[in-house]
């Protein structure tokens, strides 16, 4: 069986001068689908660096990434924007939406990079932005929205591609504990409902109970893995 992630050993050490800097010690891990996956710890203790790995945006210094039993870890650079494309799409703390686009618009452009086109493109925009409750506000520009709204948008963007992997940074860090919460919720829903496997890097003990499985990160280690009460 492939699992959307798997790590063995996983590290990422950095050189700065003559010292090396180990940000993530070997870990080791397997995410599921329909599982919403929390990396907590303070900052520096690497849970950005090890989401930052599991997107393939920074290569590991050791061990071991497969995605969907792909091994990835030893690609070169020029083969990772395809891994991305495919199985791959991020939530980031502040929207990352185009001030000048509307919500219906940030969305639609996503999928154009993503490769999707013509009505098929315009079509699943739309309902996605139904399904994260802002079909009545798809064409307001980020400007006149909200910023539980906004996150929404980014939400859908995020969604629409059908990724099988959300990596989400920090998605709460802008929000008020109501709309934060409320994200948190749709994200976990969605990936209930459509085998997405997600994974929220995040310092925001308040939604705790929402993940899963919760990961505690602490100088660069796994201090310890917590599973939810069924």
């Amino acid at each position: 069986m492939s699992y959307p992630i798997e790590t063995q050993n996983l590290t990422k050490i950095y050189q700065e001068g003559k010292i090396e800097v180990t940000a993530v010690q070997p870990a080791d891990l397997t995410l599921q689908e329909g599982e919403v996956v929390g990396l907590f710890g303070p900052s520096g203790s690497g849970k950005t660096t090890l989401l930052s790995i599991l997107g393939c945006i920074l290569k590991p210094s050791g061990g071991t990434l497969k995605i969907y039993g792909h091994e990835v870890s030893s690609l070169d650079e020029g083969r990772l924007p395809a891994i991305r494309k495919e199985y791959i799409s991020f939530i980031f703390q502040g929207f990352n939406l185009f001030p000048a686009l509307t919500a219906f618009e940030n969305v639609l452009l996503g999928l154009r990079m993503k490769g999707m086109v013509g009505k098929n493109a315009e079509q699943r925009t739309a309902a996605m932005l139904v399904e994260v409750g802002l079909g009545e506000r798809m064409h307001f520009l980020p400007r006149d929205m909200s910023g539980g709204q906004r996150q929404r948008v980014a939400v859908a963007r995020a969604l629409s591609a059908d990724s099988p992997i959300i990596l989400a940074d920090e998605p709460t860090g802008n929000l008020d504990f109501a709309n934060g919460r409320k994200v948190m919720e749709l994200l976990k829903q969605l990936a209930a409902e459509q085998k997405r496997c997600v994974v929220v890097a995040t310092h925001d003990n308040r939604i705790e109970d929402i993940f899963d499985r919760t990961i505690y990160m602490e100088d660069g280690r796994i201090s310890r893995i917590k599973r939810s009460s069924p």
